[in-house]
């Protein structure tokens, strides 16, 4: 699907050109210190974010507090401020609330912010409203709004390609510029979420699996449509956290294989 950005206002579409290239973005998330602490990869935050510059990822996001260690060392990438969350120790990690605010995000320097949303939680109505907020602060300032968008509840709700097609959709419908979500598994099902929207959708990592299991992914969704990913643990958390990141690159940026991707970034078994 083809994403149109001239009916933006210019600052929203320029910001949008620092995030990505050609409307397809390899963003990373290192916003898990809140929800889970100083977990692998985020103890030495500037190392990490040096890494996964060099191998050309388009943006970093992190919460607020982060931002100055994050511009230090990022290579020219953009910058994204998260502005929502909660911790995987509290009473309900699916309550996320607001950080931050599209003002704070302009002080320190963000090219985007994003929110995180739960739909089919017990609080998916608080946090639809407080999205409508931030579209409407972000829309008066030409700042870009990445809205995660994640199915909760059972197993079976949560990889339903229906129900995420909902949830791609409301991430739209209330102003959101670009939607990240989970990969269904298979292009063919996956191409049902992209075409619920005519906003760029980029997947999330999850867990970390093995390379070619993570470059798979990425391709599969890219093959369905996708506009690219905004992955963490499957690339902070990696042993060589640059070379995963070139690899990914390869795919959403220049349409490699899955073989010549892990090739070129130097993670293809000899």
């Amino acid at each position: 699907m083809r994403h149109d950005n001239t009916l933006m206002n210019t600052g929203t579409a320029a910001r949008l050109y620092r995030i990505g290239k050609n409307n397809k973005y390899v963003i990373v998330p290192i916003d898990h210190g809140l929800t889970q602490g100083a977990v692998d990869g985020l103890r030495d935050v500037e190392s990490t974010v040096d890494a996964v510059t060099r191998g050309g990822v388009d943006a970093i996001l992190s919460q607020k507090g982060i931002a100055q260690r994050v511009h230090q060392n990022k290579n020219d990438a953009g910058y994204i401020m998260h502005l929502s969350g909660s911790t995987d120790i509290g009473p309900d990690p699916a309550d996320k609330r607001l950080t931050g605010t599209v003002e704070e995000a302009i002080k320190v320097g963000a090219d985007a912010v994003s929110y995180h949303i739960n739909v089919l939680s017990a609080h998916e109505g608080n946090q639809i409203e407080a999205l409508a907020k931030i579209t409407k602060d972000a829309n008066e300032f030409g700042m870009p709004v990445l809205v995660m968008c994640y199915v909760r509840g059972h197993e079976e709700d949560m990889k339903d390609p229906r129900k995420i097609s909902h949830a791609v959709r409301l991430g739209e419908e209330l102003g959101g510029d670009i939607i990240k979500t989970v990969y269904t598994g298979d292009s063919k099902s996956f191409e049902s979420v992209v075409t619920a929207t005519s906003k760029p959708v980029v997947i999330a990592g999850g867990k970390k699996g093995t390379d070619k299991e993570t470059i798979e992914m990425v391709k599969g969704a890219m093959d369905a449509g996708a506009a690219g990913v905004s992955m963490g643990r499957c690339i902070f958390q990696h042993k060589n956290p640059e070379s995963i990141s070139r690899a990914v690159v390869e795919i959403v940026h220049n349409g490699a294989s899955v073989e010549k991707a892990m090739e070129k970034s130097g993670l293809l078994e000899k």
